[in-house]
């Protein structure tokens, strides 16, 4: 989860481990009325919505809620929930049963990507009104779960895709731009199986001034957040090169466990909204991979006069309408499998043995080879002149011999001459 937020009269912090994303509570959940809540929802015209259901309006379409799940007796989620599970350990076998820290998020959550309404025009409608929601209920922060969240987590994500979910929802940060290996096999069994994972990217407001885990998972589609007025929402998104498209992140309105309705803050909200415009594109085009979804969505995205891709925008503000009928080139270039793939080749390479490295029973032991025995020794043969002692000995002896002879000669032949001549005179 992304945030905190509060109720009119009270306040409540979340710092979790894993944690959940939102705002501030602006609208009281009880004295709202239901047709004051339907004119509130103004995300719905402004990013195309209405003339997207003109196409489709998600029937058929099942997006995984992994967060604390969602409480099935609300008057707008009626006929939106299929069964979901509980991966805590402490929620009930639904997934329709709150748990955890801030407990009310999920039901928020599941509400604005496709809730009902209470009647033709009145109660909260989703962005995808006829998607189905599949709660899986995590238990963030203290708890009673003997599970970590990280854990919890993993196993969602296999039980959605092993469920028939073909869109998963994680408002939700680690806070961290890594994550457990254990979500390597997890992210992965969720691509190549086809299925969109559509990742909240933070609040600053909350703390996360970047994003974090999952919203840094390669192949995943990033949401990050503006204000009312379409600009970059400084408190209610976080920044990161990894955000795909934007979407409104400020005064949105939610259903709230037990009935009710608030408002709130945050790309918590901002991501079920792309959610359910993932679900009008798999609704609308059911033969597209997970790849051409995405996109279909970041092509037809609208930089409203900013360039992009950006850290703030990605690739732009969202734009439903288009998304479901514009005339968008097949996607190129790596799938989500492939990029999630390759980052793991790159970063998880120094904890598996390198191909070329042979197995240790592969390895031929070297064996040494003995030194061959000396010579023996010959007395006599020592005596005798060798290539050595001639060149080194004998040679150079002789002749310094030879020259001392001639020295001696000439000296005796020098005193007899000189003896000569005394006795002559």
């Amino acid at each position: 989860m992304i945030g905190v937020w509060r109720r009119i009269g009270s306040g409540l912090a979340v710092a979790l481990a894993v944690t959940l994303m939102a705002g501030s509570v602006l609208v009281d959940a009880q004295p709202a009325r239901a047709d004051q809540i339907r004119d509130l929802e103004y995300w719905l015209a402004d990013y195309g919505f209405t003339q997207a259901w003109n196409t489709t309006k998600g029937a058929g379409v099942t997006v995984a809620v992994i967060d604390t799940g969602v409480d099935g007796t609300v008057a707008d989620l009626a006929g939106a929930l299929t069964d979901g599970t509980d991966v805590s350990g402490i929620g009930s076998p639904n997934g329709q049963t709150p748990v955890g820290e801030k407990s009310d998020h999920g039901t928020l959550v599941a509400s604005l990507l496709a809730g009902r309404g209470t009647g033709p025009n009145a109660g909260l409608i989703g962005v995808a009104p006829e998607a189905q929601i599949m709660p899986i209920s995590v238990a963030f922060g203290s708890s009673d779960s003997a599970i970590s969240n990280d854990d919890q987590i993993a196993e969602a994500i296999r039980w959605a895709v092993d469920n028939g979910a073909s869109v998963i929802n994680m408002s939700l940060t680690r806070n961290t731009l890594d994550w457990p290996e254990s979500w390597d096999d997890a992210f992965l069994y969720a691509f190549e199986n086809d299925v969109v994972v559509v990742a909240a990217a933070g609040n600053r407001g909350s703390g996360t001034t970047e994003v974090g885990a999952p919203a840094t998972i390669p192949g995943v589609l990033t949401v990050g957040g503006v204000d009312r007025n379409k600009e970059a929402s400084f408190d209610a998104s976080s920044q990161g090169i990894t955000i795909s498209v934007a979407a409104p992140s400020e005064q949105l309105v939610g259903a709230v466990p037990g009935g009710g309705y608030v408002s709130w803050n945050g790309t918590s909200a901002a991501a079920p909204i792309v959610s359910g415009l993932v679900a009008l594109v798999r609704a609308a085009y059911p033969k597209l991979s997970a790849a051409d979804v995405m996109n279909r969505i970041i092509a037809t995205a609208n930089p409203n006069g900013h360039e992009v891709p950006s850290p703030i925008y990605g690739n732009g503000l969202i734009s439903a309408g288009a998304a479901v009928t514009a005339d968008v080139p097949a996607a190129t270039g790596p799938t989500p499998t492939e990029l999630l793939k390759e980052w793991i080749h790159l970063h998880r390479r120094a904890d598996t043995v390198p191909e070329e490295t042979p197995a240790p029973e592969a390895i031929i032991p070297r064996i040494p080879v003995p030194d061959p025995p000396l010579p023996e020794q010959n007395l006599t043969a020592a005596w005798l002149p060798n290539q050595f002692t001639l060149t080194y000995v004998s040679i150079p002896l002789a002749v310094l011999v030879g020259f001392g002879t001639l020295v001696v000669l000439f000296g005796i032949g020098a005193t007899r001459h000189l003896a000569r001549i005394r006795r002559r005179s």
